[in-house]
């Protein structure tokens, strides 16, 4: 008898072993359980104790950012930030990362991770109204172009522009590539939703697509872990996505939203159900769910497959028991399946059944509260200062594969610092970008400075007001000291920008254990921006001929100075023809796309030798008698358009 409970711990921990949990974090769990959890459990804990769902390493530090300010209607701890714009309207936006699928399986890594984050804003109510993508790979080779298909292929087909993004060719992404997703919707300030559930008695309801083997283990085997040479073992593990589902999914939330027929919604996105499920009931209510009636397109699922499929296009709503037929008829009309599968309780425990017998008992706060926050050890360790040489690439390519007009509402296309939408029916306008680091950067600090103040600068330079931030941080393994503290220096980075600023960071994404064979790749935090347009009929476009040409530059390099540069170039560009962020390829690159930008014609210039490439700066064009409207610091004059 001894031999066979030995056996049995020995096979208990091989499977949390596998699922990627610790023996301390298992041990943890049999006491905060208060007994041995059943094999169902385990693998439910494994998913939420994850670092892609549980942040362990990283929520400490999150702490750092800040987060508040006048316009925040829901800040972090949300499927997205939202922020109040005025006139009863308010943005909803967030950026995600679906960097190991895309690493394992490009096309389709990268499509879902487009309809995964058209979820995070649907669940807020929101409709997405907006995308943008960040880039980083080896070269652009057919693995890079696999992703932007995908990406081209779900935006495309679910009928939301894709209107701007960064691309960045590397090689220290050849093995594992970022692959980051940034959605904006708008919704009516006042029917902001939540994802926690209320009221013992409401139904929970699942609708969209049916459920399938494909995800499953996705946020741990998948994403919380490095990569190896056997990454093909994985792809198993990455979803597959049907845009036109999702576009359902779109319509049918935001009906039942408008309408007012549900209490709260969650995306069944990363752990699926277990993730979907833990998250409503974390609140101090409870849930019961019974596996057996979720609609199934793959015979002989076990329980905990169900539970934790990643399958997409998925979504779980909490509804009154007397609005159930409603949901069901706007469901039926767009052809979706829409199940009851469980109840709001009063227990405080997701409790999961299948054929008649409880398979699962767990306290929802020990999945989400409970789990793990640890210290992480940091150790400053410098990497060499990295030269990049990037292979001939014309970003226009990218640009065409991407639909940018659909939704009637982009005034300034992609191509040159942010896109600008149109608030419809006043004439305000949002300006939304997506930028990481200086190509080459090394240094966590730095990095983070870059992508915050890149980010508004591109805003600034299409006229919109900075207001809010969102933050993806792509890292190596953060139980390596020197990738610990590179994350927390580029936290503290976007902290120090986002406060010289003046706004805050709503919503954000951690994903770590970016190595492949051992290798991480360089820190790359990367910032979205939104900012608020006055008037979309005065964003700068193309400069003309006779117009002056100017520089705008930060004085001396300060956060303070870098500041006051945003704030000069948003409220200066109603009176220019032409404004554009100096970046990365200094003030002769960024010339150029002005000169690409506007047609093809030229400006004579003269640098000035005061001009410093690591300070903030943009090339300004108006016409010569709009420059005394400018004021008379912060910009020196340099030349002429021919």
């Amino acid at each position: 008898m001894a031999r066979l409970d030995r056996l049995t711990e020995v096979a208990a921990q091989s499977l949390h072993r596998a699922l990627g949990l610790t023996d301390w974090e298992a041990s943890r769990i049999r006491e905060l359980l208060g007994r041995e959890p059943n094999h169902f459990e385990i693998r439910v804990f494994s998913l939420l104790w994850s670092e892609h769902c549980g942040y362990k390493h990283s929520a400490r530090l999150l702490k750092r950012l800040p987060s508040a300010g006048k316009r925040v209607l829901q800040g972090p701890g949300e499927n997205a930030g939202v922020l109040d714009l005025g006139d009863g309207t308010a943005v909803a936006f967030k950026v995600e990362s679906h960097n190991h699928p895309s690493a394992v399986e490009p096309f389709q890594g990268a499509a879902t991770g487009i309809g995964g984050i058209l979820r995070d804003i649907i669940a807020m109510g929101a409709r997405p109204v907006a995308l943008l993508d960040g880039l980083w790979f080896g070269e652009p080779d057919f693995h890079f172009w696999q992703a932007v298909a995908g990406i081209g292929h779900y935006g495309n087909c679910v009928g939301v522009p894709t209107v701007g993004g960064q691309t960045v060719f590397d090689p220290a992404y050849a093995s594992n590539c970022l692959v980051n997703a940034m959605c904006v919707g708008l919704l009516d300030a006042g029917r902001l939703h939540s994802a926690k559930a209320s009221g013992p008695g409401r139904v929970v309801v699942l609708y969209g697509a049916t459920t399938g083997r494909d995800g499953i283990g996705g946020a741990s085997v998948l994403a919380s872990a490095e990569l190896s040479e056997d990454d093909a073992d994985k792809r198993p593990s990455v979803q597959v996505g049907d845009p036109f589902t999702g576009k359902k999914l779109i319509e049918v939330s935001l009906e039942l939203v408008e309408s007012g027929l549900v209490e709260s919604l969650q995306d069944c996105g990363a752990a699926g159900l277990a993730s979907s499920l833990s998250e409503m009931a974390s609140a101090g209510t409870g849930i019961d769910v019974h596996l057996d009636r979720v609609p199934l397109r793959e015979d002989g699922m076990e329980p905990w497959e169900i539970m934790i499929s990643e399958s997409q296009e998925r979504m779980v709503a909490v509804v009154r028991p007397q609005m159930l037929d409603a949901v069901r008829d706007v469901c039926r009309r767009w052809e979706l399946p829409c199940t009851p599968i469980g109840e709001v309780t009063g227990s405080g425990v997701l409790r999961a059944f299948h054929g008649g017998a409880t398979v699962g008992e767990i306290p929802a706060q020990l999945l989400t509260d409970e789990c793990p926050r640890y210290e992480v050890e940091q150790r400053e360790e410098a990497r060499s200062v990295r030269r990049l040489d990037p292979p001939p690439f014309e970003v226009r390519d990218v640009i065409e594969q991407y639909d940018h007009l659909v939704g009637s509402r982009t005034v300034r296309r992609p191509g040159l610092d942010a896109a600008v939408l149109r608030l419809r029916p006043s004439l305000r306008g949002l300006a939304v970008s997506l930028q990481g680091p200086a190509p080459g950067e090394t240094n966590g600090l730095r990095a983070g400075v870059q992508a915050t103040l890149g980010a508004a600068r591109n805003v600034a330079c299409s006229g919109g007001e900075p207001i809010g931030l969102t933050d993806c941080l792509n890292f190596g393994n953060p139980e390596k000291p020197e990738i610990a503290h590179e994350l927390a220096q580029a936290i503290e980075g976007i902290s120090i920008a986002a406060e010289a600023l003046g706004i805050p960071v709503v919503s954000g994404n951690v994903s770590l254990y970016n190595d492949a064979d051992g290798v991480s790749i360089p820190p790359t935090p990367v910032v979205g921006c939104v900012g608020l347009v006055t008037d979309v009929r005065r964003v700068p476009g193309r400069w003309r001929r006779g117009d002056a040409v100017l520089l705008a530059m930060s004085p001396d390099g300060s956060l303070a100075a870098e500041a006051a540069l945003i704030r000069f170039l948003w409220k200066a560009a109603p009176h220019l023809s032409l404004s554009h962020d100096v970046g990365s390829s200094g003030v002769h690159g960024a010339l150029a796309e002005a000169t690409a930008w506007s047609g093809g014609l030229e400006a004579d210039v003269e640098i000035p030798t005061e001009y410093d490439s690591r300070r903030g700066a943009a090339i300004l064009a108006c016409s010569p008698d709009r420059v005394a409207r400018l004021g008379s610091r912060g910009f020196v004059r340099i030349g002429e358009v021919r």
